[in-house]
């Protein structure tokens, strides 16, 4: 779930395993951008935890090949409406700059990503013992507990030069995003009885579903879907006992987003 508009709470599905793989790494990114200004232990702790999840993503897939493909795709695709009288070329042009700029980069980019992280011993021991429940305790981790312990200067300097090493895929996955998510204007609809489901085109198949509620629904949306169709369920939260599906007309914000 995207953070929310100022009138509105967005909730995203992705329709392919590369934009679930995108947004679980700006999920992660935007963590680690959120713990690294501030000055606890915890906080330190957070941010590389956060780290170390992006650099496992790293692992089971090449992200690298996957980015540059995303990135040659929409050039493409962008190249391709030029001819459109209505397009702005000056904005156009502008996109396919950045798009071509973080391309060369990783194209240049030498090894697997996050591997400087992956083969530093320091966080490579942390790493170890994240699969144990407190696993990172300070008997468990002397060293690690030892770095806590240093100035917040020196420990912010350290994780600013490990997250810098992921700068360019940070870029290339928000410049992505954004132009998955800008790439069509929501529409208003409606969920009888809080059931919504809509088939797909599978010659333009769409990347993420977008649904928009008013901040003050007590309903959320929970979407599922695939290559053909997708489901959207408005349910009313409980604390205590399951989710359930609401009775009541639905009318909410729809984004299905192609590019």
């Amino acid at each position: 779930m995207q953070p929310a508009a100022s009138d509105k709470i967005i909730y995203e599905h992705p329709l392919n395993e590369k934009t679930r793989t995108f947004l679980r790494l700006e999920h992660l990114f935007r963590q680690v951008d959120f713990h690294i200004p501030q000055s606890s232990t915890w906080d330190s702790r957070a941010a590389i935890t956060s780290l170390m999840d992006m650099v496992a993503i790293f692992s089971r897939a090449d992200i690298k090949t996957d980015l540059i493909k995303e990135l040659k795709r929409h050039q493409d695709k962008l190249d391709g409406i030029r001819s459109n009288p209505e397009v702005n070329e000056e904005r156009l042009d502008q996109i396919l700059r950045e798009l071509r700029g973080v391309s060369m980069k990783l194209q240049n980019f030498s090894g697997q990503l996050g591997q400087e992280l992956r083969e530093n011993e320091f966080l490579k021991s942390i790493t170890q013992r994240s699969s144990i429940p407190g696993g990172s305790c300070a008997f468990d981790l002397p060293l690690f507990h030892f770095w806590l312990q240093q100035p917040f200067e020196q420990r912010h300097e350290e994780i600013v030069a490990w997250r810098h090493t992921l700068e360019t895929v940070h870029t290339a996955v928000m410049l992505l995003l954004s132009l998955i998510r800008g790439s069509t204007t929501p529409t208003r609809e409606i969920a009888p009885g809080g059931f919504f489901q809509q088939s797909l085109d599978a010659q333009s198949p769409a990347q993420l579903i977008r649904v928009g509620l008013p901040r003050e629904s007590n309903l959320f949306a929970e979407i599922s879907g695939g290559k053909h169709r997708f489901t959207i369920r408005f349910l009313e939260p409980s604390q205590v006992e399951r989710a359930t599906q609401t009775k009541q007309d639905t009318t909410f914000f729809l984004n299905c987003c192609i590019l």
